[in-house]
């Protein structure tokens, strides 16, 4: 197995492959690496074994996807599947476990393109089965064509809408789609609808699902608040209050949630990349350059991985930092770099025109990132409720690291990914500090599972 590699892409979603292909094009040599069997990531997901029906159900847009992954089969990029990738130091070396066996490679120059996660949204029964993400439910859809009947789908942001229209198109009606979104968010929002307008399709696009759901006459509840699942083994309900603040309860035992999607950092951050808190979108992001450089040299972050803008703008920023690291390392120069680079610039300032209007409109409920309740699970991996943590923070303890010493939260197989966010946001209205001030875990390797007989077999350098 080839252990270098001139350019090492980290992720097949659009940002990967539209990267990966363009650096082979000028024929460098670059290897993918995918976690997923196929390319695509999660917004292509499957696309190539995709019927004409399933693509019919999962609109036009995902559709897109086909051209890239023709591109990247038709490339001479070495792609390797199922790839976990557990290890990213600042000297460029991976940690890539496959086919059983663990090793390391390491590459010249480095472009990670994690992609995005759900939100966690930690309220009362979300840990119970039968309770999943809405983008576990879209998941299901594109890779196998599981759908459930009845399901209630609960939240906000525009894949709520967009996951519950493909459920009615595949032939299932679901029981309700419970919108958490706040009333308060509209004002700040449309005095960013102007620029807006400039990806006014997207808009007409959104139209189009809210348009298929009236139809349909699925009931919606609009500014819904206080969200919680029953159920004792298993989901039974889900109780909320209405946008006039009547209690309201909807029976179902498949509920889906959702309160947006945030960069996967956790690869990014263990490696040493500096980060920082974007208060428009509640999340961590990297700091990147105008080619999209980290903080740490050689190391490139692009995608939704570096700040959330969606599948096509991802696609124009792994062009631009494939063009860039290509200039590095002498495909190029900076006037021919900058030339190339122009239309996808252009592509991405018209992609993130839109983002401000989006998230304004669909920033999630406080009270559903930061539980008030003290029985609400925030880590799930190792079951550290709200109650704990606020117990840690009363004994003194100022930050997630310390949180972690305290209650083990962040300390599960996850690594803090379904909780992080929670507990920084959690400390910060606790101690009243910024969430930047607050800051993250601290993240080390293997940021994924890796056995112990994966990890003996590794080589050891005689160096």
């Amino acid at each position: 197995m080839k252990s270098h590699a001139q350019i090492a892409v980290i992720g097949a979603g659009p940002a990967g492959l539209a990267a990966a292909t363009k650096a082979s094009s000028q024929g460098a040599d670059v290897i993918l690496f995918d976690e997923q069997p196929a390319p695509g990531g999660q917004i292509y997901r499957a696309v190539e074994s995709a019927t004409a029906a399933q693509k019919k159900v999962l609109g036009t847009s995902y559709a897109r996807g086909e051209g890239l992954v023709r591109a990247l089969r038709e490339s001479s990029v070495d792609y390797r599947p199922a790839s976990t990738i557990w290890q990213l130091t600042a000297e460029r070396e991976i940690g890539v476990s496959r086919d059983g066996a663990a090793g390391i490679v390491t590459a010249d120059r480095v472009i990670v393109a994690g992609g995005a996660i759900e939100r966690p949204f930690p309220i009362p029964g979300w840990t119970l089965p039968g309770v999943a993400t809405a983008g576990a439910a879209q998941i299901l859809l594109k890779s196998s064509g599981l759908v459930s009947e009845g399901a209630i789908f609960a939240g906000s942001g525009p894949l709520l809408y967009l996951v519950v229209s493909q459920y009615l198109r595949a032939g299932l009606r679901p029981a309700a789609l419970i919108d958490t979104t706040p009333r308060s968010n509209r004002w700040p929002a449309l005095k960013k609808f102007a620029a807006a307008l400039k990806r006014w399709d997207l808009l007409v696009e959104g139209a189009g699902w809210m348009r298929e759901i009236r139809q349909a006459s699925i009931r919606v509840e609009r500014a819904a608040s206080d969200l919680a699942i029953e159920g004792s083994d298993h989901a039974e309900a889900i109780v909320f209050h209405d946008g006039h603040g009547k209690p309201q309860r909807i029976t179902g035992d498949r509920i889906f949630l959702h309160q947006g999607v945030v960069p996967n950092v956790n690869l990014t951050m263990s490696a040493g990349c500096r980060h920082h808190w974007n208060d428009r979108q509640l999340c961590w992001v990297p700091d990147v350059d105008r080619w999209y450089g980290s903080s740490l040299p050689g190391i490139s972050i692009i995608g939704d991985g570096a700040g959330i803008a969606g599948a096509v703008a991802a696609e124009a920023a792994g062009r631009i930092a494939a063009i860039g690291v290509l200039q590095e390392l002498g495909y190029s120069d900076a006037p021919t770099a900058d030339k190339q680079s122009e239309p996808h610039r252009r592509k991405l300032a018209q992609e993130n025109a839109i983002r401000p209007f989006l998230d304004l409109w669909f920033r999630p409920n406080d009270a559903h990132r930061i539980p008030d309740r003290p029985e609400t699970i925030v880590c799930r991996c190792e079951e550290v409720t709200a109650g704990d943590l606020r117990q840690g923070i009363a004994l003194g303890a100022p930050g997630p690291n310390q949180l972690k010493a305290f209650c083990r939260a962040g300390m599960g197989p996850c690594q803090g990914r379904m909780c992080g966010l929670t507990v920084t946001e959690l400390l910060a209205a606790e101690t009243g500090k910024d969430p930047e001030a607050v800051g993250y875990y601290r993240l080390r390797p293997p940021v994924k599972p890796l056995t112990l007989g994966e990890l003996a077999a590794l080589p050891i350098s005689k160096e």
